[in-house]
C-alpha cells in the first residue's frame, strides 16, 4: 500500500491518509480482508506521529471501512455496513435545516413536516431500490 502525505497541504495528515485508504477500498485496490500496515510501521514510513495514523484508522473504522482485531491488526471491510461520508452527512443536515426553516416559514408544525418528509422518502426509496 503506497500512501503519501503532503506536509504543505491545508488538509490534515490524518485526513489525507483516511481519504487515500478509503479511495483504495472503494476502487478495489484494497480488497476485502486485506491487512493494513500496523500503525507504528505506517507512521514511521510516512514520518508521522503514531497518533496521526491511529486517528485515520479510527475514522476508517467508524465509517465501517476497516475492522481492527486487536493485536492481529486492521483489515479492510469493504463488504461491511453501508458507509456514509462526513461530507454526505453534512449535506443531508444542511438540506434538512433548509427544509425545517422553509416549513416553519410556511406555518407547518413538526408533525406535518415529518409527514411530508416520510411521503417524499416513500416516493424516492422505491425508485432507488429498483435502480
Amino acid at each position: 500500500m503506497i500512501l503519501s502525505v503532503d506536509p504543505d497541504s491545508p488538509v490534515p495528515p490524518y485526513e489525507q491518509i483516511r481519504s487515500q485508504v478509503a479511495s483504495m477500498i472503494a476502487s478495489g485496490v484494497l480488497a476485502d480482508g486485506t491487512r493494513l500496515p500496523p500503525i507504528r510501521q505506517l507512521a514511521d514510513d510516512l514520518g508521522l506521529a503514531g497518533g496521526t495514523v491511529a486517528r485515520a484508522y479510527r475514522e476508517l473504522e467508524d465509517q465501517g471501512s476497516i475492522v481492527t482485531r486487536g493485536r492481529h491488526g486492521s483489515f479492510v471491510q469493504a463488504s461491511g455496513p453501508r458507509r456514509i461520508s462526513k461530507e454526505s452527512l453534512t449535506m443531508l443536515e444542511q438540506a434538512a435545516h433548509a427544509f425545517a426553516v422553509r416549513a416553519s416559514q410556511l406555518g407547518f408544525d413538526m408533525d406535518d413536516s415529518l409527514a411530508a418528509v416520510r411521503r417524499a422518502l416513500g416516493e424516492v426509496a422505491p425508485a432507488r431500490n429498483t435502480a
